[in-house]
């Protein structure tokens, strides 16, 4: 994995960091998260385990830091892609079908670290403080598909709506991770028949008749995804 460069850093740190990220994915796949150790991730990487810590503080750092990568990724693929569409429903199958295509060689380490991202408790799940870069990373691609797009949308949605299409995008990984068919062709397809529906609910939100009922609807899910909810 080779995220772009980020402030501060200098492009042989970078090197490192991306280089014991991608050894501890490979010892993940093959031994399981819990039976891997930083230890083993160092001797992988090629690194000393303090140069390893200094990188990454634990496995969760870890793991985090491949959430970061995969988000920067997918956030310049998605401006290339941006750049040339305007029609909203259009714009988010993009993006999503880019991420499939981004996340495809990571599909089988998906299964290993499922179990400990879905913990509540744990810091590795999407909804938790320690996964906030790599989430507003991703909430910040769906609102520059909203508010590229030519779409007509209640003002009082469109401020809520890339973190609601974030959440949908979490419900298309959990599906991406429980998909066992040939290149995950049952996730495409949810991708590619549920987009059009997506976009009609949006477009049926400029309707004054309907924006209460869309207004309650968004409260009800902002309430119930909020930690202390």
């Amino acid at each position: 994995m080779k995220p772009g460069p980020v402030a501060g850093r200098t492009p042989r740190s970078e090197a490192t960091r991306t280089r014991i990220v991608d050894a501890a994915l490979r010892l993940f796949l093959a031994n399981g998260y819990d039976r891997t150790t930083m230890r083993a991730i160092a001797t992988e990487a090629g690194v000393s385990v303090g140069n390893a810590y200094y990188y990454f503080t634990s496995k969760e750092a870890l793991v985090q830091g491949f959430y970061d990568a995969l988000a920067e990724q997918h956030r310049q693929q998605s401006m290339a892609l941006l750049a040339v569409e305007e029609e909203f429903a259009t714009r988010l199958r993009l993006v999503l079908l880019g991420w499939l295509d981004l996340a495809a060689p990571y599909h089988e380490f998906g299964k290993q670290f499922f179990v400990n991202a879905a913990d509540p408790d744990s810091p590795l799940s999407p909804f938790s403080p320690e996964s906030g870069p790599a989430r507003e990373a991703q909430i910040a691609i769906y609102r520059e598909v909203v508010d590229g797009s030519t779409a007509t949308i209640d003002p009082a949605l469109r401020a809520d709506l890339p973190e609601l299409i974030w959440l949908y995008h979490m419900g298309v990984v959990l599906f991406w991770v429980h998909d066992r068919s040939p290149d995950c062709r049952r996730t495409r397809m949810l991708v590619e028949r549920t987009v059009p529906l997506v976009g009609r609910l949006v477009g049926l939100s400029r309707l004054r008749v309907l924006r209460p009922v869309t207004r309650e609807v968004t409260d009800l899910i902002k309430d119930l995804v909020r930690p202390d909810a």
